[in-house]
């Protein structure tokens, strides 16, 4: 009998432990993933704490996966994939294909979701069983311990910035600069925009401008961000990163006439803007939710074209509980990877 590892929590918030399993094989319109690497997201807290509904223990996370096709369910073939084919499978995990938002062609926003960790198994394994067209090709030049955090992290912010309002020379801010922003800021700037980075610190200015931004805001200098970003000239979009709702508000005012203030980092706290703010200069507030298995392949060529990569430290599957840890910490430089070795 061949078995497979799995990192699984088996309670709320429970640690992580190693067993083995036996090997699946994939269904219809499924394939059987051999996992290389996974990077550690920290929406997977949504899952390991059952913060969300639906959600059924022993939990295995995961959405940042990366891997080669093992084998096929039936029909599979026929969306030209084949076994040792370099797939990654993101936080778009698959889609229902006939509730409203499937049928006019928004996969993402499908109101059945299957988003790996939550609603089958994740990549925090040496296997995975995905569907179909839950996956992207990755590029010869992406290694898969980058893939894995572009099919969440990169793509989220790649799509963030292309489906924005702003065009080329725009002016452009990314608030923060971690595990999501250290990447909008070198897609931003990749799309010719001219980028602003705002974090908390004047130390961090450096890696600011090695990642490519024009500009720089400490936003703990005393200055208010809002005032800092007029002085610039105003933004046309704002890419909210950072998961704090007090700092995304902060910049609404830096936003000129008809910008857009995209929303990426999740925080449970309300946003702490008033609907004058929005109507006097017509602005626009927008979440946005990562992208389909289509965006993430656009989203890898482009990173593959301009040589945009994240920042990651690999760990063995064995340690994902520390990698885990350390991810919630606010410890990772910037995305922790579990590799399977």
């Amino acid at each position: 009998m061949s078995t497979y590892r799995v990192a699984q929590v088996t309670a709320p918030g429970g640690a992580f432990e190693l067993v083995e399993r036996e090997v699946p094989r994939p269904g219809p319109g499924h394939v059987r993933i051999a996992v290389e690497a996974c990077g550690i997201c920290h929406s997977d807290a949504l899952f390991v704490n059952g913060g969300v509904p639906g959600v059924t223990f022993p939990v295995v996370p995961g959405h940042e996966i990366a891997g080669r096709v093992d084998e096929l369910g039936e029909g599979a073939q026929e969306w030209g994939y084949r076994a040792g084919d370099r797939v990654a499978v993101g936080w778009f995990g698959g889609s229902c294909g006939h509730c409203t938002a499937c049928r006019q062609g928004d996969f993402i926003s499908c109101s059945d979701l299957k988003v790996p960790g939550w609603a089958y198994d994740g990549g925090f394994a040496d296997t995975v069983i995905a569907p179909v067209d839950a996956l992207a090709r990755i590029p010869d030049a992406v290694s898969p311990s980058d893939a894995g955090p572009m099919a969440c992290a990169g793509v989220t912010t790649y799509n963030g910035l292309r489906r924005s309002s702003a065009e080329p020379g725009d002016r452009v801010a990314v608030l923060g600069i971690g595990g999501l922003g250290h990447l909008g800021v070198q897609y931003a700037v990749a799309m010719g925009f001219e980028t602003v980075a705002i974090a908390r610190g004047p130390e961090k200015a450096d890696f600011a401008k090695r990642l490519g931004a024009h500009h720089y805001v400490d936003s703990t200098s005393g200055t208010p961000v809002a005032e800092a970003l007029q002085s610039l000239g105003g933004v046309k979009v704002v890419l909210a990163t950072a998961g704090n709702s007090e700092a995304i508000s902060a910049t609404a005012d830096g936003l000129t006439h008809r910008g857009e203030l995209v929303v990426i980092g999740a925080d449970a706290e309300p946003l702490g803007v008033s609907p004058f703010q929005l109507i006097m200069g017509s602005r626009v507030v927008r979440g946005h939710a990562s992208g389909t298995s289509q965006d993430l392949e656009d989203a890898m060529a482009f990173s593959a074209l301009h040589g945009i990569r994240p920042m990651t430290e690999t760990v063995p599957l064995e340690q994902a509980g520390e990698a885990y840890d350390k991810m919630l910490a606010g410890a990772a430089r910037f995305r922790m990877v579990l590799t399977t070795g």
